[in-house]
């Protein structure tokens, strides 16, 4: 029954073609947009922000974004307000971060069917009438113990047309920075300007004496080793960094793998409604070590192993961390855990023990995995939206999964154009080329055939995973000296644009996109169904 309640509801998001954009029947009769208001004039996108709808005529008013419920304090997924003559409701709600153009759905007071958008397009270009057919919600009580706000969820009739509210959101900016530096993606709840100098402290080389074992000012040097200091180093800060979020415990958990111990660093912010279900975001911290002399780098000194690791991975690191950050002091249904895995290029060490080691009664609802993502779009190269596990080439295995990634980017992060260019790419000729290869303007949403980071421990224990990454084997630098702040840099470079500004947008889409995957499933897990 949990199974197929689950699949209810992520169908909300991934229903077959039902209708028309608006419906089969006439718009509802004396209601026009104008007799929605919505208060302040200027709204915030990404993040959390509280406005006011007041009716100037009876309605009900389907608002199809993430609202914090004032009952149980949680985020879910939309809700729908009937209000009277003159009623209005104030709410807490989060606009997408990279998408200005929002709406709301209006009809008759009392409606509870409505149409919802096809999940590979936003919801302006649902509105504006440029694709055919959408799926259909119903409004229904709400399932949260202390919730007070109807839930949506599938329906087989969208009750006919509905009147849209269209409005246009703003998102604040640093006043310190320059489009040069990314400040289109420096504001919000999270944002890629955060994520970017996270990376670059980590990754900072510069010398100092009295910072620590690896002589700089960032965290060096972190392969696995019982003897290598510089490693401790960085597992005793990151402990620290996420100690002073809030969480409500950081635990450091060691296991024993051949002679080496694999040291894995989680944060936990416990459920309010299923503590025993963990949704764990992960990546790891660990890197390359320098091992054997392999020539063939391009640039920067060749080499198995790298004293940086900007790329692979306090990339992903900085982005669990950020993500972290924000969510610590956010009620969640299900207990939410945020790892820092060693021992991922030794063979998965870390995420495997922690896998293999869950406490009694514990399940993993989901796993989200960040390695290697940044070097990807808007760069020239494809951003890779991976999930599994995958059994067969020929057919989507997942779902639900695959379309919950859809709903997300469509609209949330504006990136319609851009999947359906990485659908075709896909199509064309699979995952390879993806991670090596040129590609403009290209996100591609596939399962993944292959599984060669963290989320193949959790695929192994039957979770439905989704993750991030862009170039890998074409990357010159993969495992190498030169796998830098600077080399990431010069990798996202475009006529039209800084690899600074790139980078920062890049990390902004993967931030998000996590964000939102977490909120979602959250709310409603994403079953594996094989």
């Amino acid at each position: 029954m949990d199974v197929m309640r689950a699949l209810l509801m992520v169908a909300v998001m991934c229903l077959a073609p039902l209708s028309g954009c608006f419906g089969e029947d006439s718009p509802p009769e004396e209601i026009s947009e104008s007799d929605l208001k919505v208060s302040p004039s200027i709204i915030p996108g990404g993040e959390w922000s509280v406005i006011t709808l007041k009716a100037d005529a009876a309605m009900s008013v389907f608002v199809p974004y993430f609202v914090q419920d004032p009952g149980s304090m949680r985020a879910q997924n939309g809700t729908v307000f009937d209000l009277k003559d003159g009623e209005s409701v104030s709410l807490n709600v989060l606009f997408p971060p990279r998408n200005s153009d929002v709406i709301f759905l209006i009809g008759d007071h009392g409606r509870e069917n409505w149409p919802i958008r096809a999940p590979d397009v936003s919801w302006a270009a649902w509105a504006g009438g440029q694709t055919e057919g959408s799926a259909a919600i119903m409004a229904t009580d709400n399932e949260d113990a202390g919730g007070e706000w109807k839930w949506i969820v599938p329906a087989n009739q969208s009750g006919g047309d509905v009147v849209i509210k269209s409005l246009e959101t703003i998102r604040d900016q640093r006043s310190d920075l320059t489009e040069a530096d990314g400040v289109g993606a420096s504001g919000g709840w999270v944002n890629g300007r955060d994520v970017y100098e996270w990376v670059d402290f980590i990754a900072d080389d510069t010398p100092c004496a009295t910072c620590g074992p690896d002589g700089a000012v960032g965290y060096l040097d972190r392969w696995i080793g019982n003897a290598n200091p510089s490693y401790e180093h960085a597992i005793t800060y990151f402990e620290g960094v996420m100690q002073g979020y809030g969480l409500d415990r950081v635990e450091v958990h060691r296991f024993q793998w051949n002679t080496a111990w694999a040291v894995n660093i989680c944060g936990y912010k416990d459920g309010s409604v299923y503590p025993d279900e963990w949704l764990i975001f992960g990546a790891h911290f660990d890197i390359a070590p320098p091992v054997a002399y392999t020539p063939g780098a391009e640039i920067g000194v060749p080499g198995y192993g790298t004293r940086h690791g900007a790329y692979d991975n306090a990339a992903g690191s900085s982005m669990v961390l950020s993500t972290a950050k924000v969510l610590a002091e956010f009620d969640a249904r299900r207990t939410m855990v945020f790892c820092l895995w060693s021992s991922e290029e030794e063979g998965l060490w870390g995420s495997r023990s922690f896998a293999n080691d869950l406490p009694d009664g514990i399940t993993v609802s989901n796993y989200l995995n960040l390695d290697m993502a940044g070097v990807n779009y808007p760069g020239d190269y494809a951003l890779s939206v991976y999930l599994g596990p995958d059994g067969t080439g020929d057919v989507i295995d997942q779902p639900g999964m695959y379309y919950l990634a859809e709903w997300i980017g469509a609209d949330a992060l504006d990136l319609g154009y851009e999947i359906e260019r990485g659908r075709e790419a896909w199509a064309a000729d699979g995952e390879s080329p993806l991670w090596g290869d040129i590609y403009e303007d290209t996100v591609a949403i596939y399962e993944s055939p292959t599984a060669r980071s963290d989320h193949d421990s959790f695929q192994n224990i039957g979770v439905a995973t989704l993750g991030w990454n862009g170039l890998v084997d074409g990357y010159p630098c993969y495992h190498r000296e030169c796998d830098t702040m600077e080399t990431m840099i010069e990798y996202m470079g475009t006529d039209d644009s800084t690899g600074i500004n790139n980078l920062v947008h890049s990390w902004d889409i993967v931030t998000w996109w996590a964000v939102y995957a977490f909120l979602h499933m959250d709310q409603t897990p994403v079953p594996n169904e094989l």
